[in-house]
């Protein structure tokens, strides 16, 4: 693809003038270009796999080692009783949706700069450079289900019902995250060189405070409101549904966030006998609020781009 086929679309060249169209015609300019949109998703992935022996594996060797890790960790070293079994699934499942949000939200910080020449040259929408990579992210995420296929398996867990309609609203939820948080962050990289540096320190901390690792079950419920105010939980439980349903609701094993798991002593044929203490969960409302976390940060990753489209395009 070159440059010439990028600036051949109709519509003619625009630069200031794209800052003053209606949200509304944003949106149709993408669709206009939609064609371009997916020859430069299809060009990325080409890119990153040209001459690797491994392909497309490699996007989910980073997620897959890491999950081995965290599982080898806390079986095997600290023994914490955390999330569901079998744990890899549980893990995996939590850390190629997270390489989705990642991966789409360190590329995307970087979408104007990395092609500041075609963004200053080209009459492609300015958007069209930050929704390549959340494809892009996107895609990859995709070709990581049958890894999950794999360990489901061998483990001879099989996905519920509701994965028809868990799977889909977990990577539509993520797509518009990425895609704000996108719109927000890649303007903003141009005009401040920090936020660069800033973003992977932000995403290492919200990686620790997002249920990857652990499930919503395991946190105190004193601070299942930080749990609430991060976006990207919903998507998680939703992407655990899949496999683990008492992770969006039903009957778990009590925990009291310090010491563990919650048991109490009942009389049995005359022997008190200590059996685990079981409440009943409902962690629809994670998925609520994140869904309307993520809209406002869609709305005004929308609005923010907008307004610092002519400043960047100066700028770059």
């Amino acid at each position: 693809m070159t440059s010439a086929s990028l600036m051949g679309r109709p519509g003619g060249f625009t630069t200031s003038a794209t800052s003053k169209l209606s949200i509304g015609e944003r949106a149709r300019r993408i669709v206009d270009y939609r064609r371009i949109l997916w020859l430069l998703v299809r060009r990325d992935l080409k890119v990153r796999y040209a001459g690797s022996a491994l392909g497309y594996l490699w996007s989910v060797l980073d997620p897959l080692l890491m999950s081995i890790v965290y599982w080898f960790v806390f079986t095997e070293i600290f023994n914490r009783k955390i999330g569901f079994p079998p744990y890899i699934l549980f893990l995996v499942l939590g850390q190629m949706m997270w390489a989705w949000f990642n991966g789409g939200v360190s590329g995307a910080v970087r979408a104007l700069r990395a092609e500041s020449q075609m963004v200053r040259q080209s009459n492609v929408p300015r958007e069209i450079w930050v929704l390549r990579v959340v494809f892009s992210k996107g895609m990859e995420f995709i070709f990581s289900l049958p890894v999950v296929g794999i360990f489901a398996l061998a483990y001879m867990k099989a996905p519920t019902w509701q994965s028809v309609f868990y799977l889909p609203l977990s990577m539509i939820m993520c797509f518009f995250l990425v895609f704000g948080f996108g719109l927000v962050l890649a303007p903003l990289t141009v005009l401040i060189r920090d936020v660069e540096r800033i973003v992977p320190i932000f995403l290492r901390v919200m990686f620790y405070g997002s249920p990857v690792l652990y499930s919503v079950k395991d946190v105190p419920a004193h601070l299942h409101f930080f749990l609430s105010i991060n976006p990207t939980t919903g998507m998680l439980v939703l992407v655990r549904g899949c496999f683990f349903p008492q992770e969006m609701s039903g009957v778990v094993q009590q925990t009291n966030g310090h010491r563990g798991l919650v048991y109490h002593k009942v009389l049995e044929n005359g022997h008190l006998v200590k059996k685990p203490t079981l409440v009943h969960v409902d962690h629809w409302n994670f998925v609520w609020h994140s869904a309307i976390g993520i809209v406002i940060i869609f709305v005004l990753g929308v609005f923010v781009f907008a307004r610092l489209e002519r400043p960047v395009l100066k700028e770059i």
